[in-house]
């Protein structure tokens, strides 16, 4: 077999010399876990989900980490990644999230897998949904029959 400058087909040449250069890492970079050239997955990470969450509920304002800070007892520059999304809390930092915020608690459940379990607000909002649905349902049925004025024309 030729050696890698003597074969005769000029494309087999040049895959050798690719293959070559990636096995002794000449494509990875220098410093950090990023590959040049191959964009990043466009799907939301776990940091960027949790920052969205707590900004939803809490702002994007300076109270907003200080509220975060007495929530978990972390410090001010890790609230502050928390809401930029730069970083995700974790063990006992998530756990009292969780504890505080039932927007992270029901997103963990999600991206658990576990989304058959709910919170028990949500569960309590779900319930009086449909209790009011199922009043407005009687109140339309006594008025077609004749029985009773519906709420709007009292």
């Amino acid at each position: 077999m030729a050696s890698v400058g003597q074969t005769a087909d000029p494309q087999t040449d040049a895959a050798i010399k690719l293959v070559a250069w990636v096995t002794h890492s000449l494509l990875r970079p220098k410093t950090g876990k990023k590959f040049p050239g191959i964009p990043e997955p466009s799907a939301p990470t776990y940091a960027a989900l949790i920052a969205e969450i707590l900004r939803a509920e809490l702002g994007n304002s300076h109270q907003a980490h200080k509220t975060l800070m007495r929530w978990t007892g972390a410090n001010e520059r890790t609230a502050k990644n928390w809401l930029s999304g730069s970083n995700g809390p974790s063990g006992e930092h998530l756990l009292r999230l969780m504890r505080n915020s039932d927007g992270v608690f029901e997103c963990v459940l999600k991206l658990s897998n576990r989304t058959a379990v709910l919170s028990s607000q949500r569960l309590a909002e779900v319930r009086n949904s449909l209790q009011s649905t199922a009043d407005l349902l009687s109140e339309v049925m006594e008025f077609q029959d004749g029985s009773r004025n519906p709420r709007c024309l009292r």
